[in-house]
């Protein structure tokens, strides 16, 4: 007689990692031996300290946190939805559990037996990473952890950040020119002549490296007349070949390099002279690798004089990004070194605009980035947001002063363009009048925004405050910075309606907790990524950053950082906001380099289950952030 009870939960697991790896009747047969349980919001599965339970456990419906510490002192830790495997211990170590498992809601969890599983967990590699990687990440909170466990600095700033580059692992040539010991010095003479190469390896019959021969040792012990062109290799090689694996950072080549005062190092399979050689890393590869540095990059950048040239280097970013994040270098890490980049490539071609309009500008003026480049979280290429101010000049001479700023914005906007931004659909950019003003026009703009707010306006001005100095009189941004805050100080039902927008977002997750797509238009079945989640929390940051009068305080990820110290009592929800932004900003970008676009819109069936399942995860602290607006700004009245 079948079991349809079985045949139920079977049909659940058979979505999620690790159970879609099991064969269907040994999915089944897990699932016959499966306990159901119901628990109301508030009861502990289990809790810290105790004994771990004959069990492992999964969300079906509902919601379970994980906490730290006890009775009145508990730390949320991470939160399980549906699919989410918590209470692993007893797989894994077998101790007492160092959390609390609560239901945050009323749920339903259904309880695996330990000893039903452990043969699939000996038995398949899969499963036990992705068991032992949830454990991994439920220790050390999943959010706060790169894929690979590293901890997340956040305090780390941009002078460390620019160090990073000189921790990836070398690019060497795969193929080293070789010969065997036999050979003559006229024979390497000529395959390096072939080969175009200023190297030849000598390898004994197991491929082992046992010397090398440089253009510098056939001068000078050729050439001299030391040695002729038919003695053996062996007569003036150097023995003294050093060898390292190919995890061999580009910092410790450089000093491999300085230290022994070589030219080549010879990479094996295990990193020693009694292994294969399966590469060679000469000065030159070194210096071409330290071309992807940031540091280099953005002196590379401020040499540039053709705008073309920028367009290349913009390129070599991209590459530079897609290493960084295969190398899973940390959220903060990445947005702090690609901006640098990004605004070094915007201030030059402000430069180069000047140069091209060959007069100096009648006044001060200051070239701002708005949106996501303002908050320096513009990984990819996305459309230019951008605006000007200049300094006040009487009425009669300011249509003169504007056309001039805008000859210059139109120059900007053209060379933004040529290195890869789109103009923006809206024209929010400088080299339109209305984002082309002095600073007491700006001022008017922004109190008009503040004191009449319309649709349009909490639009634009979600965007103007995002705003961020890149060239020219820095002063005059920060008088801005000033009238916005001052405006807002005076205007709490702005800030309301700053909220409102905020919770209009689309939903990312539907009634049955599935993925909500586009219904129509080019993106049809597509996942908006920005819109239906990074939106709500990088507009719930702004809002509160603005209500808290924080200023100078422009990424999301500083902006929650800042709250949680403000905010003692809400800091666990404003930590869930940065860890959950971190991940979405890592998946949108690994989704923009993939298909080649701004990685906004997600085809959902390209994404593994195990990616499906660590995006929805960064749902519920969306949830969290709009109740804590919908209560401090009351906003249930004013949707």
């Amino acid at each position: 007689m079948k079991n349809t009870i079985a045949e139920r939960i079977q049909d659940f697991l058979k979505q999620f990692p690790p159970f879609d790896i099991l064969k269907k009747e040994e999915l089944l047969s897990v699932s016959g031996q499966i306990r159901v349980l119901y628990v109301e919001k508030g009861d502990y599965i289990f809790k810290q300290d105790t004994s771990c339970h004959n069990e492992f456990y999964i969300v079906r419906e509902g919601a379970v946190g994980l906490y730290r510490g006890v009775d009145n002192d508990e730390s949320l830790v991470d939160v399980c939805d549906a699919g989410d495997l918590f209470g692993l211990r007893i797989i894994i170590i077998k101790k007492n559990y160092r959390m609390s498992a609560k239901a945050d809601e009323e749920s339903i969890v259904y309880a695996i037996p330990a000893k039903v599983f452990e043969p699939f967990i000996q038995e398949n590699k899969e499963v036990n990473r992705f068991l032992m990687e949830t454990f991994a990440a439920h220790a050390r909170n999943y959010y706060t952890e790169t894929e690979k466990g590293q901890r997340i600095d956040n305090t780390i700033s941009i002078e460390v950040a620019k160090d990073i580059s000189e921790l990836r692992s070398i690019s060497y040539r795969k193929k080293p020119v070789t010969c065997s010991l036999d050979d003559s010095v006229k024979d390497v003479a000529k395959k390096m002549t072939k080969k175009k190469v200023g190297y030849v390896v000598i390898v004994d019959q197991n491929k082992y490296p046992v010397g090398i021969i440089t253009d510098e040792d056939i001068r000078a012990k050729v050439a001299t007349g030391l040695f002729s062109l038919e003695s053996v290799v062996t007569k003036i090689m150097v023995s003294r070949v050093f060898t390292y694996s190919k995890k061999l950072t580009t910092v410790e080549a450089q000093i491999a390099l300085i230290k022994h005062g070589i030219s080549h190092l010879c990479i094996t399979k295990d990193g020693t002279r009694n292994s294969k050689l399966i590469g060679i890393l000469s000065e030159h590869d070194l210096l071409v690798s330290f071309g992807k540095n940031p540091s280099v990059l953005i002196k590379e950048i401020k040499r540039v004089k053709k705008i073309q040239r920028l367009r290349y280097i913009r390129k070599q970013v991209e590459k530079l990004l897609k290493s960084y994040l295969e190398q899973d270098i940390p959220t903060i890490h990445l947005l702090n070194i690609i901006s640098e980049i990004n605004e070094a490539l915007v201030a030059r071609i402000v430069e180069l605009s000047l140069k091209e309009i060959n007069s100096e500008p009648p006044i001060r003026f200051s070239f701002m980035v708005l949106g996501s480049q303002g908050r320096r979280e513009q990984l990819l290429l996305t459309d230019q947001d951008n605006a000007l101010v200049f300094e006040d000049v009487p009425e009669e001479k300011y249509e003169t002063a504007q056309n001039y700023f805008l000859e210059l914005a139109n120059k900007i906007t053209k060379g933004l363009h040529t290195i890869g931004y789109k103009y923006c659909p809206a024209e929010m950019m400088a080299s339109n009048p209305r984002w082309c003003m002095s600073v007491s026009k700006w001022e008017n703009q922004f109190k008009s925004w503040m004191t009449t707010p319309t649709e349009e306006g909490t639009l634009l001005s979600s965007i103007f405050f995002d705003f961020q100095y890149v060239y020219g009189d820095s002063l005059l941004v920060e008088k801005l910075a000033d009238v916005v805050f001052e405006g807002v100080n005076k205007s709490n039902r702005f800030l309301g309606l700053l909220g409102v927008s905020a919770l209009q977002k689309p939903s990312p997750l539907g009634f049955f907790k599935q993925f909500l797509v586009e219904q129509n238009g080019e993106h049809k079945d597509t996942f908006d990524i920005k819109t239906r989640a990074m939106m709500v929390l990088i507009d719930a940051a702004r809002i509160l950053t603005l209500y808290h009068n924080l200023k100078g305080v422009n990424s999301t990820l500083k902006r929650y950082e800042k709250l949680a110290e403000l905010e003692p009592k809400n800091a666990a929800v404003f930590d869930g906001c940065a860890k959950a932004f971190r991940v979405l900003v890592k998946f949108r970008t690994r989704q923009g380099l993939l298909q080649k676009d701004s990685g906004r819109f997600i085809k959902l069936n390209t994404l593994s289950k195990k990616d499906k399942l660590r995006l929805k995860r960064c749902f519920r602290p969306i949830r969290d952030i709009q109740e804590l607006l919908r209560v401090r700004f009351q906003l249930k009245s004013l949707m």
